[in-house]
Parts: C-alpha cells; structure tokens; sequence
C-alpha cells in the first residue's frame, strides 16, 4: 500500500495546485443548494397549510414521566408516536418518531450529558378537539389540537410558541423499494396473513371484518398513489460525479415553528453571517452541515465547518430557545408572518384579539433520524443558556495559559525555526504562551509521529520552551495514512475501528497524508484506544507542555461529495448520512479523555477542534476555519463568534491575520486588536504566503502589536474569571449588547461589539483607514468609562469616538479593574489552580469550588503571569 499511496502523491500535488492556485475563493459549485439535496427539494415543495395529521385522542396515555399520544397521517395512514416530556428547569421536550418503523431510526447519542430530569405533567381540561396540559409554571400550558394535530405553549393568554400551526410537520416513514426481491416476498407474506386475519376475525366479529377490510384497502390505495408519487432522488442520488445508494429510501423530517411577538432570532452555527439572523424565503435555507469549505463566502447561509442546531428567539419581553437534536444534514427556513392570521381552534378563540402583531417563523429539516426538539423557554437570556447547559454541559474551564497568545503558522519549518521564532518573542518583549507545529511536523503526514530529519529530537525542543513555561500544539487529524509500516494504521485496522463503505470495505479517501482510512469515533472503543495513544510512552517525542490541535475532523475527503464523507458510508448500524454532524464532537471528545488520561485525571486538557455539534464546548476551544486576510473577513469575526457563544461555546477565534492571503501592516495591527479581545486568541497563516512574525512589520506596527497582546495579559485575570464563570452557568465570556439589555431593541441587531462578561464592552475597529467609530452605549441611567482615558460617558446614546492605529474602544461600566499600564486593580476576582482535576470539569453539574481562591486587593500583572519580558502566562 505505501507505494500505491507514492502513486498517489502526483494527484494530490494536482488536487492542492487546483484548489490552492490564484484563484483564492470557495468553488460553490462544490456544494449543494437546497434545490440539489433531493430530501430538501421534496421537504420545500411542501407548501404551508392544512396538515394531514391528526391526534388519536383514545390513545393518549398519561405517566409520572411523559405523556404519548398517536397521530396519523391521513393521506397515507402510517402511524407516528408523539411523546410530551416536561423536564425540570421550564424545558419542554417533544419526540416524533414512527410507531411502528420498518427498523430502527436514528436518536442522536452521547450529546446530553444526562437523561432530563423530568416532572409531572397534568391534564387541565379535554374534549374531542383537543387536550390541555400544566406546565406547572406560573399558568405555562400546552394545548394539543387534534385535526390538524398541533401544539401551542401558552403562558396567561400569550401563546409563547407553536409548533405545526402552519401544518408543514412531514415524516417520511422507512419502506421497502417496491423493485426488489425482499419487497415481493414481504408484500406476499403480508398479504397471506392479512387474509388469515381476516377469516378468523370475521368468525368473532363481523363487523370488525368490514372495518378491517376498508382499512387494508385504504391503506393499500394510500401505498399504491406515495409509489406514483416517487421522486428522482428517493432512492438513489447523483451529486456532479458521486452517487448516494439510499438503501433505506426516503426518510426525511421536517417540523414548523412559530413565534408570535418575534422579530429577532440567532444562533444556528456557522455560518458567516450577520448575528441576527435573515429570513431565508427568497434564497437558500440555511444548512447545517459540516464540511470543509476552502475559503469560504460571507454573509450566506452556506454551510460550514461546525453545526449546533439550536436557535434563539429574543424581544423586549422574552427569550426562547429551541434545540433540534439531529446529527444528520439540517436545512433551517426562516420567514416574516404576522401572528393571528390563521385560526387557532374553539380552545384558542378567547386568545387573541384582532390586532396583528410581528412573528417569525422557523422551519427545520433533517434528512434522516428522528423529531426530538428541547423547547426552552427561558425567559430571559441567561435562563435559556442555563437550560441548554442543563442539556449538555457547559464550557470546559480551560488552562490558564490558554488563554493567552498562541503563535501559528503552517507550517514552521524544523526545531530551528521554532527556537528562532520562541527566541524573537523574547527579542521583541511581546509575550505568548503557545507555538504550533501544522501538518509538516509529522513524519509524511503520518499523525503522531516527527518529522525525522526537521524535528528529530522533539522532546529537546519540548524542554526548551518548558524551561521558559511555554507550550506548544501540534495537530492530529483524524484521516490515517494507509501504509503497512504505519502502526496507528494497522493497528486501527486489525481492530477493525475504521469506517466502513457501503461494500463492508474500509471506506477509504484523499486527504493531506494521500490515501487515506477514517477512523469510526462514534464507537466508544475506537475513542477509548485513540485517547490511549496520546500517553507519553505511545505518542513518542511527547511531554506535558504538549497539546493537540484536530483538524479536517467534519470529515474532509478531498475526493469525496462535497469534499467530505459519502453518505452510505456506514458507523456500525447507521450510515454516515445519519451521524455525519457528530463525527468533529467525537474526535474531539476523544482526544481531550486522552490528554486528561495522560496526566493520570490532574490537568485540564487543551484541545483546538475546526469540526463541531451540539456539546462540543465541553472539550475545547473552536476557530472559525479558513478565513482570509480581507477586512470583510475581520469584521464577519465578530458575528460568528458571537453566535457560537449564544449556543454554548465560548471559547471560539478567529485566525488573526486571515489564514489565507497577506494582510497589509493596518489590517493585522486592526487584528491584532480584535483578537486580543476574542476568547481564543491565535494568529495562524498559509504556508503560501509570506512570513508574518509580529516584528516583521517595522517598528511602529511592532509596537503596535506588542501593546496589542500586553493589553490580553492585563485582562488575563479577568478572562479567567469569565470563563469559570462560563463553566458554572453556561453564560458566554463574548456577549452581544441584548443578552444584558434585553428590553433595548438598539441593541438587538448590534454585532459590531460586544461584551466581555457583564461590564467590560468592546469596539473593534475593522474598516481601513477609519478616522472614527461610533459605540452604542446600553443602559439607560447608566454610566461608561474608557478605560484609557476614565471620562465618563451616560448611557443610551451612540457615541461618536476618534481613533488612531493605537485604538480599540474599550468602556466599562462599575468595572472592578482598573487599568493602567504598569498595574491593575483586582477585586473579587476567582482562580483557579491550572492543575485541578480535568474530570470535575466536564459537566455544569459537578463542584470544583473548593479548588477557588479568592483574592482582594492589589496585584502586580507580572507576578500572576511571569517575568517582565516575554514570557508570557506562567500559571
């Protein structure tokens, strides 16, 4: 195998000149539209109105825990099963999946961090056209209509949010593809069986006889008129050269929302767009879908590298949240209504009047799995992230040095270059704690392993930035180089731990190494062993101050649909298509259980994933991926970071500089002051262009960039104190205006700053050559400082402020440092020792606080991070 993968090499060197030539910009012809996604297309058709479901009232059955309930879909009289949780902390959980499936469906695993603790529900009234359920808070209720089938939350009179009221809930129920051997046999047996019934069903009953005839035959004509109905797609599916075999057919899902009173909602990640987010009625859905997009587009709902489906809907009265937990590929449509327009039923007519107020509405489809949404229902902001991390954790507290200054490049050439570059830090008096290696430190891309000539004596090169208390990260990706000479491979095939392809086969791909084999991560032994391999005597060259860095985890093929895995690949007893968002979560998940087995369960890892879903903030740090050195692409930073914050992961950059392309000195000293205040701050570049060191700009910008990174050490202190205030709660450390001034529709569409925690508010500059910036300050009756200068400023007003290539606005409001810059003023402010136990830190609902140490008073900066010079966090 390793010399078909040397024959390889060529094509790959073609591929890379291809995509990484002149041209600098995303092929969208790569990836689909939503008119190319065939379940898509078919869900889009569906046009609102009437639904075909109705509840079956006679079924519903009432427990401590849950209520069930059957609908049926009139037109072709397949049977779902509805199931009504209320869980603890005012969430409502609903499930929609087939009562009676040909095999098993998709549930989305290992993303709760815990089974939903759940609370008694109880019928307050019933009568054919429906049911009434408590909530239990303060009078929340849920209203199931019956014909069509929809569910309203109410609290008092306002309805809070209901789902089908536009009648677009659609499941595709699994079947049998009429053309096959399997399909005739099932049809003869059943049809066997249905007489037999019937003949001994007549001699007890023989009206039930008639009942069951006219049911078979609707059923029957219901089948015959679906079969007609057939679409290309259904079955098999053509993307430009890949195919799709389907052999499950048709199964897709899709469920509507409305949210009377709504004009605002967020969250959805990543895309490279606008915080609030654009209704969708004239274009694409946005997708959620994770994939390797080189050079990705602004301000479209194209999908990208991460998915976490979970939205936020916010006005002056309330905050809602609605977590859709499906791992399969996920169209999101968004649309402007006005509420009160269509009739909700005889239990919904004392409801509302005749004044029209504003709502939005959502629609969500899946391909495959099944229907099981968290309805959060707040009802402010910091409800809502309490109740999602009640959901699935909350940010993991990250080592302190982390959150100082990483140094990237792709790639450094060899230890010698790296103790060049560690020595210029010195040099030039700029502090930073980590310098990475990219995927040319690895012996021809096979991951952990060096390079035997460029960095033959790892652990010397470990030493020497230890002894300055320095880190470094290398990457490991999760593609695996087919080579007979290649431990981690043969020994993930001998175990059998790599995926399979439709065949049986391992499924195999192009990616950096050439050919190459895709571990399974969705089987808890295949991530037990991974894990294993990042202990010192496995990972050779590897020491403590050695942290890992996964990339291309959405999967990226280069060869493959849509630069990614195909979708009949199979995990066990699902296809990829069903798990295909999951595969970056448990990359990641794995390699953090084997940074913290390493150390014996002492020391928080840090792990850097480009791929992520739903839960990921409990195992590291995210970047927003391949981003250009554009100031379009500075400004869209912002935005992005601030809606994977809405959804639970804080620790979120931006590759300051643009990964792609040069920036000019102005665009990466502006970027530089962005990033300083971004939770992960990481410059990182193109092994194409040219060399981008700090110092390499000239003195001025030298400086400029110096003053830059000593600003993210002064607040070190408090970012630690945000994130472990993140890790307690679930709130984000990067905030925009609206979380804390909720009832200020100023601040609603704000993305151009933000907060960092409660008080500290920032104004990055992004546009060349701008003289000025105008801040909106929130808060009426409330007051703003500059930090800089300490005038005072009143809030509620936009601020018009001058500015020079020296300024980043940075206000505060009863802030508790204050800065200057030899010192700063700490009150109140929490540590945590960098060595507490790595195991309580993974879910919200464990107790590190005996690991706290409070501090008052006054502290120099320099004896919490280190010597004067460079040396950036010593902690």
């Amino acid at each position: 195998m390793a010399s078909f993968s040397e024959r390889m090499a060529p094509v790959l060197v073609l591929w890379l000149a291809m995509c990484l030539g002149a041209t600098w910009a995303v092929d969208r012809g790569n990836f689909k539209t939503c008119d190319q996604s065939a379940f898509c297309k078919r869900q889009r058709a569906l046009k609102p109105g009437d639904s075909p479901y109705r509840a079956l009232l006679e079924t519903m059955e009432l427990t401590n825990t849950r209520l069930t309930l059957q609908l049926i879909n009139d037109n072709n009289k397949v049977r779902l099963l509805l199931e009504l949780y209320r869980l603890q902390g005012n969430i409502t959980r609903v499930k929609i999946n087939e009562l009676k499936p040909l095999k098993p469906r998709y549930e989305v695993p290992d993303v709760l961090i815990r089974d939903p603790p759940t609370e008694p529900l109880s019928v307050l009234s019933q009568d054919e056209s429906g049911v009434v359920l408590s909530l239990g808070v303060e009078s929340q209720r849920v209203i199931v209509s019956v014909r069509p089938f929809r569910l309203d939350i109410m609290e008092g009179h306002d309805v809070l949010m209901s789902l089908n009221s536009r009648g677009l809930l659609a499941f595709e129920h699994l079947r049998m593809r009429k053309d096959t051997f399997s399909y005739k046999v099932t049809s003869t047996v059943a049809s066997v069986w249905d007489n037999i019934k019937r003949v001994f069903s007549s001699q007890a009953d023989p009206e039930a006889e008639k009942k069951e005839e006219a049911d078979s035959a609707d059923q029957a004509e219901a089948t015959k008129e679906e079969e007609e109905k057939a679409e290309e797609g259904m079955w098999e599916e053509t993307f430009k050269s890949h195919s799709d075999s389907k052999p499950n057919g048709p199964s897709s899902i899709s469920l509507d929302f409305s949210l009377p009173g709504v004009e605002h909602v967020y969250g959805i990640p990543e895309h490279a767009d606008d915080l609030k987010l654009k209704t969708t009625d004239n274009g694409d859905p946005y997708r959620l879908f994770n994939l390797d997009v080189f050079q990705y587009e602004l301000y479209n709902p194209m999908a990208l590298y991460g998915a976490v489906p979970v939205m936020l809907a916010h006005n002056a009265q309330r905050t809602t949240g609605i977590f859709w937990l499906n791992a399969a590929e996920t169209w999101v449509d968004i649309s402007s209504n006005t509420a009160g327009k269509t009739v909700f039923g005889k239990m919904l007519d004392y409801v509302q009047g005749s004044s029209e107020i504003p709502q939005t509405d959502v629609r969500w489809i899946s391909e495959s799995g099944i229907i099981d949404v968290f309805i959060m229902l707040g009802p402010t902001p910091k409800h809502v992230f309490s109740q999602y991390a009640s959901l699935t954790g909350t940010q993991s507290f990250p080592p302190l040095a982390s959150l100082g200054y990483h140094q990237c490049r792709w790639n450094y050439n060899d230890q010698e270059d790296v103790r060049s570059v560690d020595a210029g830090f010195d040099e030039y008096d700029i502090p930073y704690d980590f310098i990475w290696l990219d995927i040319e430190h690895t012996d021809g891309k096979r991951y952990f392993t060096w390079d035997p000539h460029k960095f033959a004596t790892p652990k010397e090169m470990l030493q020497g930035l230890m002894d300055k208390k320095r880190k470094m990260v290398a990457i490991v990706d999760p593609h695996i180089k087919i080579d007979s000479n290649y431990k981690i491979h043969n020994e993930i095939r001998s175990r059998g731990f790599y995926v399979k392809n439709k065949d049986g086969g391992d499924y195999e791909g192009w990616c950096w190494p050439g050919n190459a084999g895709y571990p399974d991560f969705t089987r808890a032994d295949m991530r037990a062993w991974w894990a294993s391999m990042f202990a010192y005597d496995q990972y050779e060259g590897s020491m403590e101050n050695l942290y890992t860095w996964n990339d291309m985890n959405e999967p990226s093929v280069f060869n493959g649909p849509e630069v990614t895995m195909h979708k009949d690949a199979v995990h066990g007893d699902w296809e990829n298509r069903d798990v295909h968002n999951l595969y970056g979560l448990y990359v990641q998940m794995a390699t953090a259980d084997g940074l913290v087995q390493r150390s014996g369960g002492v020391e928080r890892p840090f792990v850097l994933t480009r791929a992520f879903f739903a839960g990921s903030q409990r195992y590291g740090a995210v970047w927003t991926g391949d981003n250009a050195a554009e100031w379009d692409h500075l400004k869209i930073s912002i935005p992005m970071c601030l809606s994977l914050g809405l959804v639970g992961i804080s620790f979120c950059g931006a590759d300051v500089g643009g990964f792609f392309k040069s920036p000019t000195p102005e665009l990466l000293v502006r970027w530089y002051q962005t990033g300083a205040y971004q939770p992960f701050f990481r410059a990182h570049a193109h092994l194409d262009t040219p060399r981008r060191e700090p110092w390499l700009f000239g003195p001025e910008n030298t400086a400029l960039i110096r003053e830059a990174v000593r600003q993210r050490y002064t607040f070190l202190p408090y970012w630690y104190q945000q994130f472990y205030h993140a890790y307690r709660t679930g709130e984000p450390v990067m905030r925009p205006l609206w979380v804390e001034y909720t009832q200020d529709p100023a601040t609603f569409a704000v993305d151009d700053e933000f907060l960092i925690g409660q008080n500290l508010l920032v104004h990055p500059v992004t546009e060349e050559g701008a003289r000025g910036v105008t801040a909106y300050l929130p808060g009426k009756e409330e007051v703003w400082f500059d930090i800089h200068t300490f005038q005072k400023h009143n809030g509620a007003q936009n601020l018009y402020i001058p500015v020079t290539m020296s300024s980043v606005r940075r206000l505060r409001f009863h802030f508790l440092i204050l800065w200057s810059p030899s010192f700063f003023l700490i009150e109140y402010v929490l540590f945590l020792d960098p060595r507490v136990p790595a195991r309580r830190l993974h879910h919200s609902s464990e107790n590190a606080s005996s690991s706290v140490l409070l501090l008052h008073g006054t502290r120099s900066l320099h004896s919490l991070c280190g010597s004067e010079r460079s040396g950036g966090c010593r902690g």
